[in-house]
């Protein structure tokens, strides 16, 4: 597509009939209304479940310093901007025609990417935080602390701003053809930005497929032992359960983002016609959903995070009661967490196992 949007108007009476970002707006009435309603309901539900459990690792002095619950938080705040930044926008474009100047168009557009890939780059990262803690059990604590998981969780926050806020720095579709997807952005910047997520992609792959080779492994080793009970028909047990969950992981991830993905690089290679269009504003809502289920595969499923909302439930019981607020947070009577569980399969029984996250 080689028209330039340099100079599209931002609205005026005169050039509304020919804004080439009308282009863009290819939802008819009844798909602007399916819209509004999966934006609204994916958004308030994606930011309810967000704000629950940010709420639940802050109010947690043992939780918020864990480098694990580092990596859940920050996944947690780009989930919560991405439900809201993205639905905002997606309904303010595709449903009421909003048509921003070009410097607010892609501020806009930047800070959804900034939401999308941070919560990627946040998934990379908590994926390698499972597989140290399984690979590396005896020395996990030295070699993440929490001052490394701050540092990191900077770079990678920094980097992914960086990358998402080029096309505001000056790198849009002038005089490079325009995304057919996207208005004001190169299609040369979209085929870095995916080369770019394709390789966190890549890295949330290897790490879980590892995990999931390593419990392959086990399982096998102790089917050709099945006389031997006590320890080792747990640690199986263990080992499938951990399967179960990564592959689900996995599963989650593709589903909600190969649609996407795919016709991103289709539109590199193709034109598109506008039932292709209308299927990628569709499929766009996949990563919407991907934000909504994030905390309930990463976060909600841990015994940690439930022993916290228990807490502060308690809490608040208190307060209602008139009792004041309870003492010191109450610490789970497991003192070993399913993570914890895990990095001995891997390791044996003989080495004790870190106190990391069980997500």
């Amino acid at each position: 597509m080689e028209v330039c949007l340099e100079r599209a108007v931002n609205g005026s009476k005169q050039g509304l009939n020919s804004n080439p970002m009308e282009a863009y707006m290819v939802l008819n009435s009844p798909q602007q209304a399916a819209v509004t309603v999966l934006c609204t309901l994916l958004g308030l539900l994606s930011a309810l479940e967000n704000l629950t459990v940010l709420y639940l690792i802050l109010s947690s002095h043992r939780l918020r310093r864990r480098p694990s619950y580092l990596f859940i938080g920050s996944l947690s705040i780009a989930d919560l901007l991405a439900s809201v930044i993205f639905a905002c926008n997606f309904v303010s474009f595709h449903v009421f025609h909003n048509m921003d100047s070009e410097v607010i168009f892609l501020l806009k557009i930047g800070s959804v990417t900034l939401t999308f890939t941070a919560s990627v780059g946040s998934l990379l990262l908590t994926a390698i935080d499972r597989y140290l803690c399984l690979r590396y059990p005896p020395t996990y604590k030295a070699l993440l602390t929490r001052g490394r998981a701050l540092v990191t969780l900077g770079l990678m926050w920094v980097l992914s701003a960086l990358i998402s806020y080029l096309p505001l720095m000056g790198w849009t579709c002038c005089p490079s053809p325009c995304s057919q997807l996207f208005p004001l952005i190169p299609d040369n910047y979209l085929l870095g930005w995916l080369l770019y997520v394709a390789l966190l992609f890549s890295g949330i792959v290897y790490t879980y497929g590892h995990v999931l080779w390593k419990a392959y492994q086990h399982v096998a080793s102790l089917a050709e032992h099945q006389d031997r009970q006590g320890p080792g028909m747990i640690r199986m047990r263990l080992d499938v359960r951990l399967a179960k969950t990564l592959g689900l992981l996995l599963a989650v991830l593709f589903m909600c983002w190969f649609p996407v993905l795919a016709l991103l690089v289709y539109s590199l290679a193709a034109t598109l016609s506008d039932q292709v269009k209308k299927a990628f504003a569709f499929c766009s809502l996949l990563c919407l959903l991907n934000s909504m289920v994030n905390p309930v595969i990463y976060a909600l499923r841990s015994r940690e995070i439930r022993s916290s909302a228990q807490h502060s439930l308690n809490r608040w019981k208190s307060y209602l009661r008139g009792l004041g607020p309870e003492g010191r947070e109450e610490v789970p009577k497991s003192s070993v967490t399913e993570t914890e569980a895990d990095a001995k399969i891997t390791s044996g029984p003989e080495v004790r196992g870190p106190v990391c996250s069980d997500h």
